[in-house]
C-alpha cells in the first residue's frame, strides 16, 4: 500500500491541541486539509509527521515549538503610541488587531497591555512558543506522475 512521501499531495483530517488539552484548530465538520508534503505549506513538524502514513492511517504527533511556530520573540512585542490609533478605537487587553507594516503587508497583533500613552502589542504568532499535538487521519494521497521525456 502506498505511503506518503515528499512531493505527494495529501488530504488529512486533523485535530490540534495544546499541551493543556485546549483545542486550537480542527478540520472537524470541514473538508480535510490538502497540501503538498515537503513544500513548506504547513509547519515542519506537521510535514514530517505525515511521512510514511497510508490512506486510512490514524496517528497522534507531538510537535515541539521549534518545529511549529518557533519561540516567542521579544522583539515582536512593541509599544505603539495611543495617538496612532483611530479615535473611536478603545484598545483592551486580549483584543486582536490587524496592523499594516507600511509596505502593504498586514499582520495580526494582540493587545497585551494598555498604558497611559502607549499600547503594548504582541506580533508573535498566537502559537509561538507552544508545543502542539495533532490527531491525524490520512484521507488520500495523490502522487505526482513522473513524465519521462525523450
Amino acid at each position: 500500500m502506498q505511503q506518503v512521501t515528499k512531493g505527494d499531495t495529501i488530504q488529512v483530517h486533523y485535530h490540534g491541541t495544546l499541551t493543556n488539552g485546549e483545542v486550537f484548530d480542527s478540520s472537524n465538520g470541514r473538508a480535510p486539509l490538502e497540501f503538498e508534503v515537503g513544500s513548506g505549506m504547513v509547519i515542519p513538524g506537521f510535514d514530517n509527521g505525515v511521512l510514511g502514513m497510508k490512506v486510512g492511517d490514524k496517528k497522534t504527533i507531538n510537535i515541539p515549538f521549534m518545529e511549529a511556530y518557533g519561540p516567542k520573540q521579544p522583539e515582536m512585542i512593541v509599544e505603539f503610541p495611543k495617538t496612532q490609533f483611530p479615535t473611536d478605537l478603545n484598545p483592551e487587553v486580549g483584543m486582536a488587531l490587524t496592523m499594516n507594516n507600511g509596505q502593504g503587508q498586514q499582520f495580526q497583533v494582540i493587545v497585551i497591555e494598555v498604558k497611559d500613552e502607549v499600547v503594548v502589542l504582541d506580533a508573535n504568532h498566537a502559537l509561538a512558543g507552544q508545543d502542539l499535538t495533532f490527531d491525524l487521519e490520512l484521507v488520500s494521497i495523490d502522487t505526482p506522475s513522473k513524465i519521462i521525456m525523450p
